[in-house]
């Protein structure tokens, strides 16, 4: 029952189409309406299901939006077949199977209009046919999708807003092709807009979609879309996602504050990006996936990045080109890996990088013409076999390292220049290769050009100047250099010539002074053989000093093992160590008397509480294994879950393989270990660390001893994570909380180390104190035992800072009263 009534006028003259007057409903007055006729609706809410198959005027009370509620209990509550124009209503549906408002032919004028609804559609246009002009409208449905246009439908929608939506704001499939002017789509649970399906389209001019509750816009399925100066903001997932041949042209466009990937491409999807700007995103800035996957950018910005993932990451194929781009306050700017991807970068800006400007790894290409990168802590690194590309023309400034170039990795780089470097400006390690013609390095607080391993390297025509270690350093028998120059004096060995012709065949002292190319044997190389790739990094002082100085070697067994002995308590710990050294030690004179050796795993599990001596031990193990020809070196590298996990895919296995490398001869040591494998893991990254580190003790089973350390219980659980761990380690040693006893001695040690005795009673009252001490998790064994030590030491120092003329025993002298308080 309608509570108004309507009243219909007609402009014509003829008698026979004159039908104004007032009706009891709107279904009446629509059958009694014609072409041209104007239904002025009264004030109130009608529950009727309207049709219109005329081209009539249906409008509500002028400045009173709202007052005519179209409102049926359940079905489409206005069906649009002509060409009508409608406005200043409001419209509700019930029906979650139907729209609210359905356009199914003609180019009616929809203005505005308010579809405030909870059906499958606030508006739908459907079919061929259907081109509505759609102006200053709004839809609100909390239980379906905003505006859909489908079935080949089209029209254009402006300064329309979706103010919510249970699905997608906007959605268009099956060959929909509108048109959005200056729209607003927010608070969608689904897509904010979503264009799906070959032939479907659409182009959006000048509108924002924002706090939507997924992905900002999808285009899917061989579907196209151009967006130009749109925003796209506040998604909860991806900022912009294309899947499937989809094709997308971003113009003047601003994607930012997004949680996850503000732009995500695959399978074969091609977007093109001009004058747009990606910032403030959790993920990655582009993430670019599959062969046929592609992005052509141009003059566009990318940058300020709120979470650790690289900018741009290209994998599996996919190719990327940047012309005129900036990408700069990230934590790595352009990730290109797998074979068959490709980065081509041209007349770009990378600055303020905090890790790597451009990495390029297995297998993958990068082309850098007339680039810029600055402010970063590696320029370019092209990390394994297969991977390479060009740089041409680039300047790289203010970095720790210019260039990197490990594991067979093999580019080209053409008149490039690192400016300041904090270490190398060039950096080959570990196989690398790589071709340098005409570059320079200037003002490197490190090598210019630093070259170990004896890797196969070329330079041409290559210059350094104010390098603070030397303009070039390299292996013995390493790389080829050809009229390469230097601004240093003073005697040097030149490098080999390109023919292969020494110092003394013709290139002569002169030469060496000329180029000032240093070359070195690996034994003295500032740099060990086998070291991770990332650092041109020196040995510790430590060794470094012993080496030059003719120092013996390392320690026998027998005086390492005197060391062990000497250290408070581990009884049981003792006892473990030598029965498996005496097990490799017999298995070694078996071996030498032509007998067949037990096999003995010498990979470890230390369980204990802190502070009970792990690390001492490991580090002792070490020089054991060394003095019985075990081990190379046999010294210790101590890591933990942060020096082993990265903050983006593929960066922990490089982390751990580097750490692993960085061990190589002697003990790695990881404390905390079960933190690999935290019990609410999610898409943690430490079982990458974890694999990674399996898969390596298998390959090199006799290069490096691994021992885990952690507490019993959470060590128990870590063992249990991946199917090899525990088949690697060949025992358990348990290193037990010290007691009252044992600390009392660390004390004793401390003072005997330092010069003091305990005076009388002393001893009594840190017995006492050990005892009464709480052992709750703050306790650190003996760490504590040496911090009370540093205590009573202070305190004594404030008793006896108060005497004028103390005696040789009031300096000496720990009493009671110097023990702090519990």
């Amino acid at each position: 029952m309608a509570q108004g009534t309507v009243q219909v006028t007609h402009g014509g003259s003829s008698r026979w189409r004159r039908r104004s007057g007032d009706y009891p409903t709107l279904n009446a007055a629509l059958a009694a309406a014609g072409d041209g006729d104007v239904l002025s609706i009264a004030p109130g809410t009608y529950r009727e299901n309207l049709v219109l198959h005329h081209a009539v005027t249906l409008r509500g009370p002028e400045g009173s939006l709202g007052s005519v509620r179209i409102a049926p209990l359940d079905g489409v509550a206005l069906t649009v077949r002509a060409s009508a124009v409608i406005q200043d209503l409001h419209l509700e549906g019930q029906d979650p199977t139907a729209p609210a408002l359905l356009v199914e032919d003609g180019s009616p004028e929809l203005t505005d209009l308010r579809v405030s609804t909870r059906s499958a559609a606030g508006i739908e246009v459907r079919g061929s046919g259907a081109r509505p002009l759609v102006r200053r409208c709004t839809v609100e449905n909390p239980a379906g999708i905003g505006i859909a246009v489908l079935d080949g439908g089209g029209g254009v929608f402006a300064d329309c807003e979706v103010v919510a939506a249970g699905q997608t704001g906007v959605s268009v499939r099956g060959g929909g092709r509108p048109r959005l002017e200056r729209c607003r789509i927010h608070h969608a649970t689904g897509a904010g807009i979503a264009v799906t399906g070959d032939g479907s389209g659409l182009e959006a001019l000048g509108c924002e979609v924002y706090e939507i509750k997924g992905a900002g816009v999808q285009v899917a399925a061989r579907a196209t879309a151009v967006l130009t100066d749109c925003a796209v903001h506040r998604t909860s997932a991806d900022g912009v996602t294309l899947d499937t041949d989809a094709v997308l042209t971003l113009a003047g466009c601003d994607i930012h504050d997004i949680p996850e990937n503000a732009v995500d491409l695959r399978s074969r999807s091609v977007l093109t990006l001009s004058r747009t700007t990606v910032r403030r995103f959790g993920r990655n800035g582009l993430s670019v996936w599959d062969p046929g996957t592609r992005v052509v950018a141009d003059s566009c910005e990318i940058h300020d990045s709120t979470g650790d993932y690289p900018a741009v990451w290209i994998s599996d194929g996919a190719g990327v080109s940047l012309d005129s781009c900036r990408v700069h306050d990230v934590p790595d700017a352009l990730f290109v890996l797998d074979r068959g991807s490709r980065v081509d970068v041209v007349d770009s800006d990378i600055s303020q990088v905090r890790n790597t400007a451009v990495s390029v790894s297995d297998g993958a290409t990068a082309q850098l013409d007339d680039c810029r990168i600055r402010e970063a802590a590696t320029g370019a690194w092209f990390r394994d076999h297969g991977s390479g590309g060009t740089l041409a023309n680039c300047t790289i400034d203010s970095v720790q390292t210019g260039v990197i170039v490990t594991k067979g990795a093999d580019p080209t780089l053409e008149r490039c220049t690192v400016s300041s470097p904090a270490e190398a400006g060039f950096y080959v390690s570990a196989g690398g290769r790589g071709t340098f013609t005409a570059c320079r390095v200037t003002g490197s607080a490190g090598f210019g050009f630093h070259v170990i391993d004896g890797c196969r390297t070329s330079l041409h025509r290559c210059h350094t100047e104010r390098c603070a270690r030397g303009g070039y350093e390299f292996a013995e028998d390493g790389p080829v250099a050809e009229d390469c120059t230097s601004d240093e004096s003073g005697p040097r060995l030149a490098a080999r010539s390109a023919s292969g012709v020494g110092a003394g065949s013709g290139a002569g002292a002169a030469a060496g002074e000329r180029t000032g190319i240093r070359t070195v044997s690996a034994a003295a190389s500032p740099v060990a053989a086998g070291t991770a790739e990332r650092v041109p990094a020196q040995r510790p002082a430590d060794e470094t000093e012993a080496a030059a100085s003719g120092q013996p070697a390392a320690r026998g067994s027998v005086e390492v093992l005197g060391h062990l002995d000497a250290l408070v308590g581990l009884d049981s710990v003792k006892r473990e160590v030598r029965a498996l050294t005496d097990m490799i030690e017999v298995g070694r004179r078996r071996q030498l008397a032509g007998l067949k050796a037990a096999s003995v795993r010498r990979h470890l599990v230390f369980t204990g509480s802190p502070g009970t001596g792990k690390t001492t031990v490991a580090r002792l193990y070490g020089e054991i294994l060394a003095s019985l020809g075990v081990l190379e070196r046999g010294h210790l590298v101590e890591v933990s879950r942060v020096d082993l996990v990265g903050e983006h895919i593929g960066s922990t296995a490089i982390r751990t393989q580097e750490a692993f490398d960085r061990a190589r001869g002697g003990v790695l040591f990881i404390d905390e270990a079960y933190a690999l494998a935290p019990e609410d893991s999610g898409r943690d990254f430490g079982r990458e660390a974890i694999d990674t580190l399996v898969k390596l003790m298998e390959d090199h089973r006799d290069a490096v001893v691994v021992i885990v350390a952690g507490y019993t219980a959470e060590m128990d659980r870590f063992l249990t994570v991946n199917p090899g761990v525990a088949s690697r380690f060949s025992r358990t040693i348990t290193f037990g909380d010290y007691g009252p006893g044992e600390l009392l001695r660390i004390v004793e040690q401390q003072a005997e180390e330092h010069e003091y005795l305990l005076g009388e009673k002393t001893a009594d009252a840190l017995l006492t104190y050990f005892t009464d001490l709480p052992k709750g998790p703050a306790f650190g064994n003996g760490r504590t035992a040496r911090q009370t030590f540093e205590s009573m030491v202070e305190r004594h120092a404030g008793r006896v800072a108060q005497l004028s003329e103390p005696s040789k025993d009031d300096l000496t002298l720990l009493y009671p009263a110097d023990l702090p308080e519990l």
